[in-house]
């Protein structure tokens, strides 16, 4: 625990104050198959809970015990963003849920009541309900009835009541902290293999003109473009800067296997992305074309990366 954990005051709270506690469905699960996405969560300490994927039409037909199929859907399928606790089994194994899925009677779904979930505050509140664990280490389960009297210890804001933000804060500083150390590993890592290899790696600055020939894109009336297959590159952040797919009109079609570089925009300034494809360009977008043709598509995506990086 760092030095701002151990400086917060904490709270013991009741199960039952801080989560809507469902009950598992399945006594007896589906038959496998292997085209499902749907993920059933069982009584496990591995891969996120997560044993099988079902196709939502073989849970449709599925029942709690194998027999008839008599219940809802409703009742089988879990909305996401909600943690499972395994009551039976490996008791107290503790796991965040992104996405809708099923589960086994030996696992309860927690649904956080005054708070809205995150990835960032199910970890603080798993590695908390993980410390239960050892209290159902002989053959105890860890049904409702008990889960309802059980208790996590939290820290508190000025109010007394759990303190979610600073659990969020606290998960987002840990994750950037490993992952700074997991980065320096790899570079680290990298560099002890070159030296093995006897690699030598030089650096020298490039103008983006050294490397490249500069060409504003041409489309400024883009709502009068006409459906089609055309890629049409715009400024944005996402999407490889795709804005919609359009007919060719009478201005320029920009080659493939080149970078864009957007402008300004939607946030996305100083973007660039690798274009595999003939393309339509937004004129507030740039085109840089290879002086060198035979610069291979690996080559022009780590260009796109360096240039990227130039934003900060």
């Amino acid at each position: 625990m760092n030095k701002l954990a151990k400086e917060k005051s904490w709270k013991e709270f009741n199960f039952i104050d801080l989560f809507d506690i469902k009950c598992g469905f399945y006594n007896k699960k589906p038959k496998s198959e292997s085209n499902g996405n749907i993920p059933f969560v069982g009584a496990t300490e591995y891969n996120n809970g997560i044993t099988e994927f079902y196709s939502y039409q073989n849970i449709l037909n599925s029942s709690k015990t194998g027999k008839e199929p008599n219940e809802s859907i409703n009742k089988k399928i879990f909305q996401g963003n909600c943690l499972c606790v395994t009551n039976n089994g490996s008791v107290g194994f503790a796991y965040y849920q992104k996405t809708s899925f099923t589960c086994t009677h030996d696992v309860n779904p927690l649904y956080l009541k005054k708070h809205k979930l995150n990835r960032y505050i199910a970890m603080f509140l798993i590695a908390a309900i993980e410390k239960q664990r050892v209290c159902f280490m002989y053959a105890r389960k860890w049904r409702p009835c008990r889960m309802i009297k059980s208790k996590l210890m939290l820290p508190v804001n000025s109010k007394g009541e759990p303190d979610y933000e600073f659990m969020e804060e606290y998960i987002k500083e840990r994750e950037e902290k490993l992952k700074k150390r997991y980065k320096e590993y790899v570079l680290n890592s990298i560099c002890k293999l070159n030296e093995e290899l006897g690699i030598k790696n030089s650096w020298k600055d490039f103008a983006l003109t050294d490397i490249f020939i500069p060409e504003k894109g041409n489309q400024n009336n883009m709502s009068s473009l006409a459906d089609g297959n055309l890629p049409l590159v715009s400024a944005k952040k996402v999407d490889n800067g795709y804005k919609m797919f359009a007919t060719k009109n009478n201005k320029k079609t920009f080659p493939a296997n080149i970078i864009t570089l957007n402008n300004d925009g939607d946030g996305g300034a100083g973007i660039a992305y690798y274009q595999p494809a003939k393309h339509l360009l937004d004129s507030h977008v740039t085109a840089l074309i290879p002086k060198d043709k035979n610069l291979s598509k690996n080559i022009l995506l780590y260009l796109a990366t360096a240039i990227t990086n130039q934003r900060a």
